[in-house]
């Protein structure tokens, strides 16, 4: 278990409760007492470090090793029915960018979402999470099938951001995400958008235009990273957690400012201290949305879409 620096007295009071339980085991003393004063001790920390967390203990909860990725929930969400699709017809197949048929219950989705590396090998592979050109064309190719069948898109954002090098605008990098952000905005099947880790710009926005927009609790979505941040207003990265918090962009920010419409609750301590449980409240969110657009009309969804994304932004005085 990997413990974040303002995770540690809890880690502490975990030792603790170890420790107290192996006396108990290894000799006569009994220490039922102490053991449920430190239970009970280590209960109201989490409870108290988990409710009171700032924006960029928010961030650094989204980049959990641990965390859930993309495969992971739609393997959860899926099972053996998901059924991978690659490619986007011109250039090549982005490992960063996956996407695919699948089902909960006995609805097809297609799913489209950044996949990033549980090691130093698999990040190299899937490019740390960085979508090319190609990723995003993938991404619409598979949207466009979906619309062609009748298919609700499902998009799982998590990434630090569109891959920057040089190839990557060399073969329009900009192009394809602005393609991607015009498509889905008319694409006549419903689309499901859920940020389960990070959201940084034009990399998330690629996929990330839905006619409902979920955050898990513990993700965050901006126009840039902390850090980067940081690093242009002042030219250093110490200053990232001022630029979190000055950002707004947790998921109760982005719920408030009305960006995104639903907050997805995480078990205490993040997605990755209860899988099972995250993936059911991702599952449950998806099915519930799906019944609230599944009547309407294509004409109905593309035009309640561009209301919603028109409204965005709008001051009345």
């Amino acid at each position: 278990m990997e413990y974040l620096e303002f995770e540690l007295p809890i880690k502490e009071l975990e030792d603790q409760l170890q420790k107290c339980k192996l006396i108990g085991d290894e000799s006569e003393v009994d220490v039922t007492e102490t053991c449920k004063q430190i239970e009970k001790k280590l209960q109201d920390t989490k409870k108290d470090i988990y409710k009171n967390l700032t924006a960029w203990q928010r961030v650094q909860l989204s980049r959990h090793p641990d965390r859930p990725y993309t495969l992971d929930h739609i393997n959860a969400l899926c099972g053996d029915s998901f059924l991978e699709l690659h490619g986007d017809r011109n250039v090549k197949d982005d490992k960063a960018m996956i996407g695919g048929l699948g089902k909960i219950g006995d609805q097809t989705y297609m799913f489209i979402g950044q996949q990033k590396g549980y090691n130093t090998k698999t990040r190299q592979y899937r490019n740390f999470g960085m979508s090319n050109p190609e990723g995003y064309r993938k991404a619409l190719r598979l949207m466009k099938s979906a619309e062609k069948f009748g298919i609700p898109v499902v998009t799982l954002v998590d990434t630090p951001g569109a891959y920057p090098g040089f190839e990557a605008e060399e073969r329009g990098q900009g192009e394809a995400i602005a393609r991607n952000i015009l498509e889905m905005t008319r694409l006549k099947v419903p689309i499901i958008t859920i940020i389960i880790g990070e959201g940084a710009s034009g990399g998330a926005l690629g996929i990330g235009v839905g006619d409902k927009v979920m955050m898990l609790e513990n993700t965050w979505y901006s126009v840039i990273s902390p850090e980067s941040c940081s690093s242009i207003l002042w030219r250093s990265w110490e200053y990232k957690e001022q630029a979190a918090e000055a950002l707004k962009l947790t998921a109760k920010d982005m719920k408030r400012m009305k960006l995104v419409d639903q907050i997805i609750k995480e078990p205490l301590g993040g997605a990755h201290k209860d899988r099972a449980k995250t993936f059911l409240a991702v599952k449950d969110a998806i099915v519930k949305t799906f019944d609230e657009l599944k009547n309407l009309s294509p004409k109905e969804l593309v035009n309640q879409r561009m209301e919603k994304y028109n409204e965005m932004g709008v001051y009345k005085s």
